[in-house]
């Protein structure tokens, strides 16, 4: 018998790819996509290759429902992949039913992991956010880390929450392995994270006298750490704990603006609280106060438990992979020269209180 892979959050972009570079994996006998809503690029629509690949079966199904049971048990899963924890959901209309579904959803679904007799391995997509982003935190930070201050709200608390009720699974059902990815900002060009939404405004609105670290991680990377996650280990490693998984190096925002050519406007930091509630209002981007922290005090982590456990560098650097991001946005590059007459047209309607700023070298 094969592998019986159940995926959740199939989707969004990122599931839907997974879903379909496990199902031509040697050894997978069927993938199960699990989501409120179909994947707008279903596996049956990535390019076509020479390997064999395993049955796919969507099943639709809302984590928050005691039915994702019957789909495990149905199937005879043996490997779950959770990816459905996430800052925003297509079936979500507001942010309190994307926590519902992150939480409670995740609650759910280990509670019927909990119930499965078939599983032996649960992976779970987490986000470095847990550690949040303060003035007073460390250059680096390790799996081991705690964070000096824990998130107060938004998808990093709801993150948070998940990884506590994934540790109390692991101690119930010690026979499982379990895998949680704590991924940095996944980029790439076919991205549909809020930052990445951020990086497609015309003008990009950052904190005055700030500019921080910040790290990435290629969509192409993410994948491959999934699949090394959801696969037997190899080496007599187990590929089991809490993994940090990012691209080597650091950019400052400033230089990220600088690749996508696109002006920056500096704002006093407690007014750009005011202007993410003001593009959260007008459905412009999901600029949430923990996006706010990480453009103001950035993150950066450690990486050394995935090469020496996973046995795997990321093949994108950090540079490397907002590189292909900022290549894939058609359209919305200023040349240099363009990109100097926007910032002194910013600044001379903005007025000597707000000055704006690039980097034109």
């Amino acid at each position: 018998m094969g592998k019986v892979v159940l995926v959740t959050g199939v989707a969004r972009h990122l599931g839907a790819r997974f879903a379909e570079r496990i199902r031509r994996q040697p050894g997978v006998e069927l993938v199960v996509g699990v989501d409120v809503e179909p994947a707008r690029h279903t596996p049956e629509q990535f390019p076509e290759s020479d390997t064999p690949v395993a049955p796919y079966v969507f099943a639709r199904a809302d984590l928050r429902r005691p039915a994702i049971a019957r789909v495990l048990a149905e199937h005879d899963v043996d490997t779950v992949v959770h990816l459905n924890v996430s800052a925003t959901n297509p079936g979500a209309p507001g942010r309190a039913a994307v926590k519902e579904i992150n939480v409670i959803g995740t609650m759910q679904l280990l509670g019927a992991c909990q119930q499965s007799g078939t599983l032996e391995r649960l992976v779970v997509k987490s986000t470095t956010g847990v550690y949040g982003s303060t003035p007073r935190d460390p250059a680096v930070f390790g799996e081991r880390t705690q964070p000096k201050h824990l998130p107060s709200g938004g998808f990093a608390k709801d993150a948070a929450e998940v990884e506590g009720y994934v540790r109390g699974f692991g101690r119930r059902r010690p026979d499982v392995a379990v895998s949680v990815l704590r991924f940095a900002n996944i980029v790439g060009p076919a991205a549909d994270t809020p930052l990445s939404e951020y990086f497609a405004l015309p003008v990009l609105p950052t904190a005055l006298g700030y500019d921080p670290r910040l790290q990435f991680v290629h969509e192409d990377d993410a994948v491959e750490v999934l699949r090394l996650a959801a696969l037997d280990p190899a080496r007599g490693t187990t590929n089991t704990g809490t993994f940090n998984v990012a691209g080597e190096g650091v950019l400052l925002l400033s230089q990220c603006a600088r690749r996508l050519g696109r002006p920056t406007v500096p704002i006093l930091l407690p007014a750009l609280g005011w202007v993410a509630a003001l593009a959260r209002q007008t459905r412009v981007t999901d600029f949430s106060p923990e996006q706010i922290g990480l453009l103001t005090h950035g993150r950066v982590v450690d990486t050394t438990q995935l090469r020496e456990t996973f046995g795997y560098q990321p093949r994108f650097s950090t540079p490397e992979a907002f590189g292909d991001f900022a290549a894939s946005q058609h359209g919305g590059l200023l040349p240099p020269e363009r990109l100097a007459a926007v910032t002194d047209r910013l600044t001379a309607l903005l007025g000597p209180e707000h000055p704006t700023r690039t980097d034109r070298s």
